[in-house]
């Protein structure tokens, strides 16, 4: 997204969930620490993650690297195991947990479920062509063959926006955003109800992140798909997605509506990374929030609040007792001993980033 202001995303009609998330935890335990460290422990990359994602929506992950974003990806469709905790996927009138399948039962599940990848230059095989590529999941699943496993590649390319004429050759031969169209193909050819994009569009030139994600809203209204949407960039967040969830070393810490979220952050570290965003005014005063000390280790995270370590309005209490994730508004949820009583500032104080009230 080339505009440091993001207009922002209209919040969605509440609908049916479609993944419901409850205390999800990946742990991996680690050995010897260095050459001559001491003993290893458990690192705890995702420590007790619910979150619920709604039919139709995309629902964004944001968080500082290292907080355990694609990890929630990857665990929600089972592509590493997770340690704890649960996810059931509704599909019509069927529910399906998700983390107690194997084997066939859960390749089954997969056609409901895919993801999109971060870097199009690794995640496509480079010694098949983009043919190939987008209809091997066909193939795998037993979907279609022949005739008509070329119909579906085609139909699928075009609606993605890439030029038949050149489906017949190799990854190489095509561009970032090229590569990414084939990508979000082969995602989408065996119709999946959710999707998870993961850094979509951070590996691709500026100028074609914007057409990228046009497409994938696009393609979601067309399709009635619904997204996980990782990310960094929260202008492009704030483009893409109707809600957001906030992640700080393993752990939510807020919640909300898009708007509410860029609006009126109720959590100090997102308004840290509220302030984090640009503006395109030279004039402006600028008024970063700098996070104290260093993000701590999740192999030895601190006791009580996990981010009192670096937060500002720390207290007695965020060292001995935890906060969990409450609602504290309609639809806003937020760990904190002091939400709502805390003076924070959100992303939307430029008058060049005002929003009418969609």
């Amino acid at each position: 997204m080339a505009s440091s202001e993001p207009t922002v995303a209209p919040i969605v009609a509440k609908a049916p969930p479609l993944l419901e998330v409850k205390d999800l935890a990946v742990h991996f335990p680690v050995g010897r620490r260095g050459l001559f460290g001491g003993p290893g422990g458990v690192l705890k990359a995702v420590d007790g993650v619910s979150f619920t994602v709604y039919r139709g929506e995309t629902l964004g992950l944001v968080g500082e690297s290292g907080s355990g974003k694609t990890t929630v990806g990857r665990a929600v469709l089972k592509a590493i195991e997770p340690t704890a905790g649960s996810v059931t996927l509704h599909l019509g009138n069927e529910t399906i947990d998700v983390t107690g399948l194997e084997g066939r039962a859960l390749k089954g599940v997969w056609r409901h479920m895919q993801m999109i990848f971060q870097d199009p230059y690794s995640s496509l095989n480079p010694r098949m062509t983009v043919a190939d590529i987008i209809g091997e999941p066909l193939l795998v699943n037993g979907v279609a063959s022949g005739v008509e496993l070329r119909r579906l590649v085609v139909e699928i390319a075009k609606r993605c926006g890439f030029n038949i004429d050149h489906i017949n050759r190799y990854p190489h031969a095509f561009s970032g955003g090229q590569r990414q169209r084939v990508a979000i193909a082969r995602a989408l050819i065996l119709n999946p109800a959710f999707v998870v994009c993961d850094e979509p569009v951070s590996a691709l030139d500026v100028s074609i992140q914007a057409q990228v994600l046009n497409l994938l809203k696009d393609l979601q209204r067309r399709l009635d798909l619904t997204y996980l949407f990782i990310a960094h960039d929260l202008a492009t967040v704030a483009y893409a997605c109707d809600r957001v969830a906030v992640m700080y070393l393993g752990q939510l810490v807020e919640v909300a509506p898009t708007r509410k979220l860029f609006y009126t952050p109720l959590h100090p570290y997102t308004e840290a990374l509220m302030s984090a965003i640009p503006v395109a005014d030279p004039d402006w005063p600028t008024r970063r929030v700098q996070l104290r000390g260093e993000r701590p280790s999740p192999m030895d995270p601190p006791t009580g609040c996990r981010f009192r370590t670096r937060c500002r309005f720390a207290q007695e209490v965020c060292a001995t007792t935890a906060p969990q994730l409450t609602e504290h508004e309609p639809g806003h949820y937020v760990s904190c001993h002091f939400a709502g009583e805390l003076e924070l500032a959100g992303a939307m104080d430029h008058p060049a980033a005002r929003v009418d009230n969609r």
